[in-house]
């Protein structure tokens, strides 16, 4: 039970810290001017970006990216992964009663995706799951709460009930690494890095306003790389 809760312990920090991040930006919300919000959340969106970039490097296989991507996007197009997850924050929404104009399901979305998808989390959860290591994790978790101070500031509660999606995606990728330890090797792993980082260069450009890409529908992709990656290494 204690190896159990040690292997899982970065994931419960992760989801710790962006409970208090956000419950801080909460709390800061009307204290900090929107124009100030506006420059971070830009800043935030450029270094987004910049992480995407360094991550897609990290790739050995450019068509692994291509494949898995294009096949991903096109389940997670047909599910529609990213209206669903717009429904359940729209659900929670009307719960707390926020109105129509609140930006309630788009920092749910956002912040779900910004604290779920990238190279910190995938290493981050393998290594916790494989080796019991939550270093990265522990890492990722002081960064997640200054991001999730400045968007609880900018996009409000939406982004405090994300810690919900990443209990579940970080947690599910740890149990994952568990089970298929000898299945993700280094090659697979790399690229998984590399679909994940399009996917961060994706949310980053989203959050400078310059695109409004549904990040959400190209989440099955990461499930298709390992596998793409093993009929690859067969051939």
């Amino acid at each position: 039970m204690l190896d159990l809760l040690h292997t899982f312990s970065g994931v419960l920090v992760n989801v710790l810290t962006v409970l208090i991040g956000s419950t801080l930006g909460l709390l800061l919300k009307k204290q900090i001017p929107e124009k100030l919000t506006t420059a971070v959340m830009t800043a935030i969106g450029l270094c987004t970006v910049a992480i995407g970039v360094t991550g897609v490097i990290k790739g050995q296989n450019q068509l692994v990216m291509i494949i898995s991507l294009v096949l991903g996007t096109i389940v997670g197009t047909l599910i529609d992964i990213d209206g669903k997850l717009t429904k359940i924050g729209d659900k929670l929404q009307k719960k707390k009663g926020e109105n129509e104009k609140s930006t309630f399901s788009q920092g749910f979305v956002t912040a779900s995706l910004l604290f779920c998808v990238g190279a910190m989390t995938i290493v981050g959860s393998m290594n916790a799951g494989i080796s019991g290591d939550n270093q990265m994790l522990y890492t990722k978790s002081v960064l997640d709460l200054i991001s999730s101070t400045m968007l609880g500031a900018s996009l409000g509660i939406g982004v405090l009930f994300s810690s919900v999606f990443v209990l579940a995606f970080q947690g599910g990728l740890v149990a994952l690494s568990m089970a298929l330890g000898s299945f993700l090797n280094d090659f697979a792993v790399a690229e998984l890095i590399c679909a994940g980082s399009v996917m961060i260069i994706a949310l980053g450009l989203n959050l400078i306003g310059i695109t409004k890409i549904k990040v959400a529908n190209l989440l099955p992709g990461l499930v298709l790389v390992p596998v793409v990656c093993k009929i690859m290494e067969l051939f």
